[in-house]
């Protein structure tokens, strides 16, 4: 079977979500694309008011739109053909995962204005790539054993360079001290 005929039988499966699968896919990606969005749409309206931002910066909507695409095509193989095997402990790792990365990018917004956020987002942006690769883990063993196919795969390498890219952006433009900020903030 070809690559693409792969990532169409799997995207296809969306038409086996009840309910309830919508309604977790539809909270969990628009999360991610409302990052996405809120981040680059930021960094525009500073732009369209002169305001210049490093390059740093703009590798942050970049690295979540890649994540948001990524997680979207995962998303689907979570809550049909790989849900049982999920629902054991990889399940867990994936809720830590995301608490992780959530907890980080909301301190490190609020890093801004406290710097006392810096620590806590610091050990949460850890702590989410060491989950990750936990995460990893379990599915390379479901892939060997035959059990996971190359699109899951793939979605997530995406999932890993969007994130990564996201985050080490975001850290960098915080090292720089946020350049750019405070500008497009006196223009809302």
């Amino acid at each position: 079977m070809s690559f693409v005929s792969e990532v169409a039988t799997y995207v296809g499966r969306i038409r086996q979500f009840s309910r309830h699968d919508w309604i977790v896919y539809v909270a969990w990606i628009g999360m991610i694309s409302g990052l996405a969005l809120a981040t680059g749409g930021f960094l525009l309206f500073g732009h369209a008011h002169g305001v210049a931002f490093p390059d740093e910066a703009w590798l942050v909507p970049v690295g979540a739109a890649t994540f948001t695409i990524a997680i979207a095509i995962d998303t689907i193989g979570h809550r049909t053909i790989y849900k049982q095997a999920i629902a054991g402990g990889e399940e867990l790792v994936h809720h830590i995962t995301i608490g992780c990365g959530v907890g980080s990018v909301v301190l490190l917004v609020l890093a801004y204005d406290h710097r006392w956020a810096v620590i806590p987002a610091i050990v949460l942006t850890a702590l989410s790539v060491i989950y990750s690769l936990v995460d990893e883990g379990f599915h390379w063993r479901r892939y060997v054993t035959a059990g996971a196919d190359r699109v899951e795969m793939w979605s997530h390498v995406g999932i890993l360079v969007g994130h990564g890219t996201m985050m080490v952006g975001w850290w960098w433009w915080y090292a720089l001290g946020y350049p750019g900020v405070a500008p497009t903030l006196g223009h809302l």
